[in-house]
């Protein structure tokens, strides 16, 4: 069984940074493009970032130049990093594994001062 845990999240002022981790189970995460999305309160879920399993990237315009995702095929992990963190920010963050329809629990982040 699949399995991705979310870790990092928590409170944070503006900004601040955070680091985002999606560890995995029951699967390799480097055979597959990893994304992480959010939802804000009221909206709809949003995707961030991508890394392929060639390891390119994509990010979603609004957080370009502020966030990097990246991974640790040895520990099975993706991270997010966040910088430069803005209320706008403030969501429930998500990994997923696109083509296994697997997602994690989420972490919360909140950007407040």
């Amino acid at each position: 069984q699949v399995q991705l845990v979310e870790s990092g999240g928590g409170l944070v002022q503006p900004g601040g940074s955070l680091r985002l981790s999606c560890a995995a189970s029951g699967t390799v995460l480097s055979n597959y493009h990893i994304n992480w999305y959010r939802q804000a309160p009221a909206k709809q879920r949003e995707l961030v970032a991508t890394i392929t399993s060639l390891g390119f990237t994509n990010y979603a315009d609004v957080v370009k130049g502020r966030f990097t995702i990246s991974r640790d095929n040895a520990k099975n992990t993706v991270y997010l990093q966040m910088n430069s963190l803005k209320p706008e920010d403030t969501a429930v963050y998500y990994c997923n594994v696109g083509r296994l329809g697997v997602w994690g629990q989420g972490t919360l982040v909140t950007v407040a001062s």
